[in-house]
């Protein structure tokens, strides 16, 4: 079916002849020239002189006389303008920051009142009293007049609130806002594109006779659906005068069904608006061919794109035929899903014989923020916004490291390691900036204070410029990168210039944080197209961009309701009510524009495919489209549907075993020999997960070490031990006997021991000054109210007296060895010993969920059981070990689990009767647990019995191994 812009291209030719040569062709966009362009080329098959060609907004731009200003000049002259205001109400000025969102607003009311030539006056006129509706709006109709009072009627009761209050005084203002603004921006020698379209609509364009350019020719204008009024008012004019000709990409479809929403402005072009039609003859393309329409049904958002992978291997060999090139095209109607499809289209395809290049034309623009440009951006910002906010000369470590891991910044892997090492060894949180200035280069580029307004736009330029020439000297730099460096440059430039020509004029001071949000804003909105033809390969495209174009073969991405059509529209300081008396743009027309543009798309397609996620989320319905259903309903169409799954599977558990061969019984020979010692941990260890063991104490593979930003658990019980250990150190020094009034009076230096316990666990010196943040403070507090548990519970025990503190003893243990007896050095460090009525207490301390309970020794030392406790082990190992180093016998283990302690005690207890842990019955778990020990060790040191994972999957929670013990 021949295409729209073919059947334009063939009509001015026919018609213009020589005279195309002077028209001027006018589209909504500038997608579909290079189209046209070739349709002409095809026909006329010889060199020819191109007409000119404009988008609506250029060719109306000819006719001012001013500069159009850009976005942020808008603002920055509505700011002036809107403060001169509320000072001369007797109000106080609105910050920069908090009027920017605001302004966005008013700029877009502005322009939309500019557009369809709304009396600003009368729009934001007081109408409380309804009367005056009926004396002023006489020339509106009744359903008009009935929007304006069920509008006010709510602000008419003398009872409004403090946000109605408000919304009056801005509503007030909003006229002389409106005069001013437009006022000032001509005083600078600019004008807004509204403002354009209202002047050339009211015949006060400051260059009336632009047209005349093209007076041997025509004003063709293609493809257009909903006008604003004043380019109703334009056109109609043209038209009148005999210099404009129309082309409306029409269907029957819509156009005699008035119920079809799709035709509603074409409807109001043709037949209320008088304009003409240059294709007279009525069209049909939707009902012409019985057409199949594929339906496919995905799981979850970015799966839109997977269907593609298969779907599109029908298409490839259309992209080798000159007839059929750019013939594909994948419309985004939700243009999020630009990234999935890209990452989804191979680079090539295979025929079966040989491969072929799959070519892209993506021109709805590659975004800044999905790059690593504009990660670093963003870091940036973020960096000199810790600064400012805090106030503060220091930056997050995390910062830090993110500079140094991002690709663009060429820090070699070993500076890398180098900063990185010194950060983790002085565990700098908080790191000076005066040392990353220091290392000069990129590092101090980057991290450089920003201290006045006027620099922050430069400063950022300079480290943009820096990584792009570092990238063009490395050679590294893609062609995307690089378009997006130069947008971004171009961007600040234009930023840079408006804001010091503000700041020169203006009295009004701007904080540093405001120019860092704008510079944000600024790049968030930066994209570059891809490179790609667009008469060639699959062509990538929002919805809006398809505008005139026509494709074979087409796949709608994002047929969701919701999203086609929106379910939104642009936030206004002009109520649904009052848009609907003055016929400014609602909800309604939205919908009518994206049936347009869905059925358009339609028309001449052969093969249409329409994918949509029935995945419930916070952003998504689950539901199609009601034009898709609305379709199916009425056209008679075959629809197919596909209900795309992804399969999922999930890796099976890789079974890891280590096997004892030579090299790994060599290593653990060094227990044997005495090299090596076993300490409870590693009994424990291994008892938990043979694997995990392995891991550590035979391969030495140890956790990465950071730096410590919020203090993890175990830094909160080495604190708690130090803490403990200095305390009673200190009474030790005077006296071996701790009794109540000693320990009480100690107390009082609880905080300060807390204080020097967190520097030197974190500094490894306790009298390393710290400046302690708020999750610190809240850290030492936890471990102060751990020690006020333990010594609570002191107080009750004293008087007792003390016999060691962080005891060291190191015993030769024997076992057996498949029959051959070997032996092992047991090593304890032994938290505290003291003695009461004859007892000696051997004293842990746990800081963790540690139980005083078990069943029986068996099930503790079981390794895929789950009624193991570590501390129950690791006491009895230090009970056996101070026994035998000391010749000491009936010594009695005692666990201070801080959770437990004030509940249960200090007594293990066994069972379901929760017998106590002591007399006789100790003394019959002291015989169990050697022979248990001894057994393990049996094992541990059997090369027949490989290092095997638990099967008890709780023993990974916090274990760093998880992954190398395939879990």
């Amino acid at each position: 079916m021949k295409a729209f812009l073919r059947e334009v291209a063939e009509h001015l030719i026919s018609e213009l002849g020589d005279q195309l040569q002077h028209s001027a062709i006018v589209f909504n966009n500038k997608r579909p020239v290079a189209y046209l362009q070739k349709h002409l080329a095809d026909i006329i098959q010889k060199p020819f002189w191109s007409p000119s060609f404009y988008t609506i907004q250029e060719f109306f731009a000819l006719s001012a006389g001013l500069n159009l200003a850009d976005a942020f000049t808008q603002f920055f002259t509505l700011f002036k303008v809107y403060n001169k205001l509320v000072i001369a109400e007797g109000g106080h000025p609105m910050e920069p920051a908090k009027f920017y969102p605001i302004a966005r607003i008013i700029l877009s009311d502005f322009a939309q009142i500019d557009n369809d030539l709304v009396d600003a006056v009368k729009l934001f006129q007081e109408l409380e009293d309804i009367a005056e509706i009926d004396l002023q709006f006489e020339y509106l109709t009744i359903e008009q007049q009935e929007f304006l009072r069920s509008f006010w009627s709510s602000y008419s009761e003398g009872k409004q609130k403090k946000q109605q209050e408000q919304f009056i005084r801005m509503w007030r203002r909003m006229p002389a806002l409106y005069e001013s603004f437009h006022a000032e921006l001509r005083e600078k020698g600019m004008i807004t594109i509204g403002q354009v379209y209202r002047q050339l609509a009211e015949d006060r364009a400051a260059k009336p006779d632009f047209t005349d350019a093209f007076g041997a020719g025509k004003l063709v204008f293609v493809g257009f659906n909903a006008l604003s009024q004043a380019e109703t008012v334009v056109f109609r004019k043209l038209q009148a005068q005999g210099k404009a000709v129309f082309y409306f990409d029409t269907d029957t479809y819509y156009m005699k069904d008035k119920s079809q929403e799709a035709g509603l402005f074409l409807r109001k072009n043709l037949e209320r608006n008088g304009l003409l039609n240059a294709f007279t003859q009525e069209r049909s393309f939707l009902k012409a061919t019985h057409k199949s329409v594929n339906v496919y049904q995905t799981q979850g958002h970015a799966a839109e794109a997977k269907v593609l992978h298969e779907a599109l291997q029908q298409d490839y060999p259309l992209l080798q035929d000159a007839q059929h090139a750019g013939r594909v095209a994948l419309i985004l109607a939700d243009e999020t899903l630009l990234l999935p499809v890209l990452q989804t289209i191979p680079t090539q395809y295979h025929d079966g014989q040989k491969s072929h290049k799959v070519d892209l034309n993506v021109t709805m623009g590659y975004p800044l923020a999905a790059s690593s440009v504009y990660g670093l951006a963003d870091l940036w910002l973020c960096v000199q916004a810790q600064m400012i906010e805090g106030k503060k000369d220091t930056v997050n470590f995390k910062e830090v490291e993110a500079f140094l891991s991002h690709p663009l910044t060429g820090a070699s892997e070993r500076s890398r390691n180098k900063i990185m090492d010194k950060l983790i060894l002085e565990q700098l949180v908080e790191v000076p900036v005066s040392r990353l200035i220091g290392q000069k280069g990129l590092l101090a580029l980057f991290f450089s204070p920003v201290k006045r307004v006027e620099d922050a736009t430069l400063a950022f330029q300079a480290v943009i410029k820096y990584i792009l020439e570092l990238q063009l000297a490395q050679k590294t730099l893609k062609q995307t990168e690089a378009d997006l460096f130069i947008a971004t440059l171009k961007e600040l430039n234009r930023l840079h210039d408006t804001l010091t020509e503000h700041l020169q004029l203006s009295r009004d001071g701007f904080s540093l944080q405001f120019v860092l949000s704008l510079i944000q804003k600024a790049v968030q909105g930066i994209s570059v197209p891809l490179s790609g033809e667009p008469l060639e390969g699959i062509q990538v495209m929002g919805l809006l961009e398809s505008r005139n174009l026509d494709f074979e073969h087409i796949y709608v991405l994002g047929v969701n309701e919701g999203i086609l059509p929106q379910t939104s529209i642009a936030t206004s300081f002009i109520p649904d009510s009052i848009r609907r008396a003055h016929g400014l743009p609602v909800i309604e027309n939205l919908d009518a524009i994206s049936a347009y543009m869905f059925y358009r798309l339609l028309q001449r397609a052969e093969q249409i495919s329409l994918v949509y996620n029935v995945q419930t989320d916070e952003s998504n319905t689950g539901e199609p489209s009601r034009f898709l259903r609305q379709l199916e309903y009425e056209s008679g169409y075959q629809f197919n549907y596909f209900v795309h799954q992804q399969e999922v599977t999930t890796d099976g558990r890789v079974p890891v075993v280590i096997e004892k061969d030579a090299q790994v019984m060599g290593l653990l020979d060094k227990y044997l020999t005495g090299e090596n010692r076993l300490s409870a941990s590693a009994l424990t260890t291994y008892v938990t997960c043979p694997l995990q063991f392995f891991y550590r104490y035979v391969a030495k593979i140890e956790e990465p070490k950071d730096v410590v930003e919020n203090v993890e658990a175990n830094v909160v019980g080495l604190m708690l031990h130090w803490v403990l250990e200095t305390f009673y150190r200190d009474l030790q020094k005077t006296d071996a006997m701790m009794t109540q009034e000693r320990i009480k009076a100690k107390r009082q230096e609880l905080d300060s021991l807390c204080e020097r316990a967190y520097a030197k666990i974190v500094f490894n010196d306790d009298k390393h000054p710290v400046e302690h943040n708020g999750m610190q403070k809240v850290v030492l507090a936890i471990v102060a109210a751990y020690a006020n548990i333990v010594l609570d519970q002191d107080e009750a025990h004293a008087p007792f007296r003390l016999l060691g503190l962080e005891k060291k003893d190191e015993i030769s243990f024997k076992f057996k060895v498949k029959g051959v007896e070997q032996t092992i050095k047991l090593h304890g460090i032994i938290d505290r010993i003291d003695e009461k009525n004859g007892i000696i207490r051997i004293v842990d301390y746990k800081t963790g969920s540690d139980d005083l309970r078990f069943n029986s020794l068996e099930e503790v030392f079981e390794t895929n059981g789950k009624k193991q406790n570590k501390a129950l082990i690791q006491t009895l190992f230090y009970t056996h070990v101070f026994e035998q180093a000391n010749q000491h016998a009936n010594v009695a283990p005692h666990l201070y689990s801080i959770r437990n302690l004030r509940t249960e005690g200090a007594l293990f207890m066994e069972g379901k009767a929760k017998m106590p842990l002591e007399g006789e019955r100790l003394e019959a778990i002291k015989a169990q647990f050697i022979l248990l020990l001894q057994e393990k060790l049996g094992e541990l040191f059997n090369a027949d019995i490989p290092f095997t994972p638990t099967t008890n999957e709780e023993s990974f929670t916090y274990s760093p191994y998880t992954t190398l013990c395939g879990m």
